[in-house]
């Protein structure tokens, strides 16, 4: 039987949602590895909606859980009903929709508030030794409910023959307080699930075995 992976989003599109070249390629290596996955996120109205065609404000409203349901064929639900013990990990893909509707980081910065139900998810895989996969601007989420953990938000020069950073990964340096930027050599050793990518930080806890 294959691990067990619990994949949130947060909407669909890059601009007010998750990133659907993340989303899709963290299904995808999933499957490919075996992995038995199901999709959540909050029932909850998006912060705003983007215009991705012009880049500009919609006025609209919209739901994170509907919106996402795009991406999961409609196979998805609510991040409320998402139990820890049933999973072997959690994935959140990247997207603007992390900063605005997982949490407030996009308008509040450092004094950012995190959703109820993202907070208790990370707590719950936290609790229970459980790796917990961030991708892109995700990190921030554990940054925020893990006060002192060490997370990765891109690289600031080429690494093993990769790419720089991103343009879009640069942090305020006011912001930098609250967060660890030391690079993880972090490893699914346990899991097999995973190759790490660039832009992808595997969040692992302490005394979770020599890989750690």
């Amino acid at each position: 039987m294959g691990k067990r992976v619990a994949l949130v989003l947060a909407g669909c599109g890059v601009f007010d949602g998750s990133e659907i070249h993340e989303a899709s390629a963290a299904l995808v290596h999933l499957s490919r590895s075996g992995a038995e996955v199901k999709i959540f996120a909050p029932n909850i109205e998006q912060r705003d909606v983007v215009n991705h065609l012009k880049g500009s404000p919609a006025e609209e409203k919209r739901n994170v859980l509907v919106e996402s349901a795009r991406l999961a064929r409609g196979n998805i639900q609510d991040l409320a009903e998402l139990n820890a013990s049933e999973f072997d990990a959690v994935i959140f893909p990247g997207g603007f929709g992390v900063a605005k509707n997982l949490c407030s980081w996009a308008v509040d910065g450092k004094n950012c508030t995190v959703n109820e139900h993202v907070n208790s998810t990370l707590q719950a895989f936290h609790s229970a030794k459980k790796p917990i996969g961030l991708c892109c601007i995700s990190p921030v989420l554990a940054a925020k409910v893990f006060p002192g953990c060490e997370v990765t938000v891109g690289q600031d020069k080429n690494v093993d023959g990769r790419k720089e950073k991103p343009k879009s990964l640069e942090i305020p340096e006011e912001h930098l307080t609250w967060r660890c930027w030391k690079r993880l050599q972090l490893q699914l050793a346990s899991l097999k699930l995973l190759k790490i990518s660039y832009g992808c930080t595997w969040y692992h806890l302490p005394n979770l075995g020599k890989d750690c």
